[in-house]
């Protein structure tokens, strides 16, 4: 039995000193086909460990619904890595931020209002209680003191920035040991007064979360923790990116010096990310500090790291992996080489399926006295759809959504009235009745849930109510859409004429040959979700910074590939360029 233990400022593995050289590598971004890869070139780089998050909601979209299989087998994840001679730092929910869906909690706590997340709520608890039930014991048997590769877990992630119930962090260290976990625990911190105050706990490890000034954030931590091994949890040496924004760039030689300045101070130091993967389907989540401050996180998580998107090595892994050769000896591996990448070129979509016409083959409506957020209905993910009559004549008024979350496009009778954007209140939409009155549709966008900071309650759809000037509407009929199964639709040929408003597209790509890694460009089209072969590829948005999204090889079959745009402001192309290189910004 090997463990890892602590003994006055060393780490020490099977009772012999150990620096831990790890890289932050998450199983639910990439395919699981690439996971050895990622893998392996992590080894090759020098680092002697990999860490990776659990998300609640990966696993339990729905309550007491597990899900375990495909991009979902953690265990899988983590045997490989132990195949592969790496340790293993897990850091399992409840909460992980990593600019993920609602930081990995799931989005169906927000139906009971009583639920107060990340603190001693009974209600609360007794949901991670639940979850913990089903999750402990699968990490259980792949503990080191088990024989297997996980050396450390986390108790709760950068707990400080949130809050200071300390006894929340406790119960959750307590439920772990009482399942039977019983390696290293830990927390980890950003290196501040107040973050460190409250997301310790007595007798855990502390460990702290920076990018830059290594030598000031480790004394901050000794200044709390005077005993222990040094350690930089989540190295930050990329960073992610939010739409409409520039894509996030950081100096390889920088991020190699301030590695070294670690290394030189006698740290363990985990890199976040060393490989950032991509946010498939509705995954990415959203910052937000502010009440009326929305970000939503892009599709690509390719985060500037040592291995990009794609999962190849990059200028920087090979500055990481030259200071790491001065510290410690380098595996006798060579670093596997890029995937292979085929612009398989342009296709069009030669059918189409107006989304207002395809909603009851998608969906069965709920009648609704007022429009409830998405999670009231059960809806998680995607888009939601509120639609009501209003009553004739009436003089233009200003439709006010209390409150949009995220995005919400308004229809009168079908014609498109304008758009209602969460993070710009200048975007306002306005109409008249005309006798006899007129049918209204609002179809909102969930663009992520907040992952960070004190907003993370962040419910979809209509919050509070929608009104027509200072009268609110009452009676609606709400269509839930996460689009999980498109095969109920049914498409129709289109014409070359430039189509408005929300609908399906589907084209074909036909392969010959064994398929590649390719990147799907969308010029042309404006805003919506892509599906290839029923996978949910995720978000475009022509505001960028991202303008192609990265289409793993695993997805793609030899012969017939189905391709469907859901595209919701409406497009003036109809072709699907598939190119070589990525283009983030």
């Amino acid at each position: 039995m090997a463990i890892l233990t602590v003994q006055q400022n060393q780490f020490y593995y099977d009772n012999k000193p150990i620096r831990l050289l790890s890289g932050a590598i998450h199983y639910f971004r990439i395919v699981p086909e690439y996971w050895e890869d990622r893998l392996l070139k992590l080894k090759a780089c020098g680092f002697n460990t990999v860490e990776t998050y659990i998300p609640w909601n990966f696993h339990e979209s729905s309550p007491g619904t597990f899900h375990f299989e495909g991009m979902a087998d953690v265990e899988r994840f983590i045997t490989i890595a132990g195949e592969l001679g790496l340790h293993v730092i897990v850091r399992p929910s409840p909460y992980i931020c990593a600019e993920w869906e609602f930081g990995g909690l799931p989005a169906w706590l927000l139906a009971d209002r009583d639920i107060q997340l990340r603190c001693m709520n009974r209600s609360y608890l007794n949901k991670v209680d639940h979850y913990y039930d089903e999750l402990m014991p699968r990490l259980k048997s792949l503990l080191s003191t088990q024989g297997g590769p996980i050396i450390a877990m986390q108790i709760e992630n950068e707990y400080g920035s949130y809050g200071n119930d300390t006894a929340y962090l406790q119960y959750l260290e307590q439920a772990m040991i009482n399942r039977g976990i019983d390696v290293l625990l830990f927390t980890s911190d950003g290196p501040e007064h107040h973050m460190l105050q409250g997301g310790m706990v007595p007798r855990v490890l502390e460990t702290a979360n920076f990018g830059s000034r290594a030598e000031e954030a480790f004394q901050m931590l000794q200044r709390y923790q005077p005993q222990g091994p040094l350690m930089c949890m989540e190295y930050w040496n990329g960073w992610f990116d939010h739409w409409g924004e520039e894509h996030h760039v950081r100096d390889g030689n920088e991020v190699a010096e301030v590695f070294e300045d670690m290394l030189a101070l006698g740290a363990s130091v985990n890199f976040y990310m060393f490989h950032g993967g991509t946010n498939f389907g509705f995954t990415s989540g959203a910052n937000g500090l502010e009440r009326d401050h929305y970000e939503p996180t892009i599709t690509s998580y390719d985060y500037n790291a040592p291995l990009n998107e794609a999962g190849d090595p990059t200028e920087k892994y090979f500055a990481i992996r030259e200071i790491i050769s001065k510290y410690a000896e380098l595996p006798s591996m060579e670093v596997p080489p890029p995937s292979p990448k085929i612009a398989y070129g342009a296709i069009t979509a030669v059918e189409r399926a107006p989304l207002f016409n395809q909603m009851e083959k998608l969906t069965k409506p709920v009648q609704s006295v007022t429009p409830e957020p998405m999670e009231r209905y059960g809806q998680n993910d995607g888009f939601i759809v509120y639609e009501t009559f209003i009553t004739g004549p009436r003089e233009e008024r200003e439709l006010i959504i209390q409150d949009c979350h995220d995005r919400a496009l308004v229809f009168l009778n079908d014609d498109f009235k304008g758009v209602v954007e969460r993070w710009d209140s200048s975007k306002k939409v306005s109409f008249d009745i005309p006798e006899g009155g007129a049918r209204l549709r609002v179809l909102i966008e969930n663009m992520g849930r907040i992952n960070y900071g004190p907003y993370l309650a962040d419910r979809k759809g209509v919050t509070e109510g929608i009104r027509h000037g200072n009268q609110y509407l009452y009676g609606w009929t709400v269509w839930t859409l996460p689009l999980q199964d498109l095969s109920p639709l049914r498409f129709t040929d289109i014409d070359a004429e430039a189509i408005s408003g929300p609908a399906f597209y589907r084209a074909e790509l036909e392969l010959a040959t064994a398929p590649a890694d390719t990147f799907l460009k969308l010029e042309g089209w404006s805003k919506g979700v892509v599906f290839i072969n029923g996978f949910n590829l995720g978000r475009y948005w022509k505001v960028g910074p991202q303008q192609t999204l990265y289409v793993p090889a695993p997805l793609l079959q030899v012969g017939r590939n189905e391709i469907i745009v859901f595209d919701v402001d409406g497009t003036d192309s109809h072709t699907l360029q598939f190119v070589d290189q990525p283009e983030l910004g």
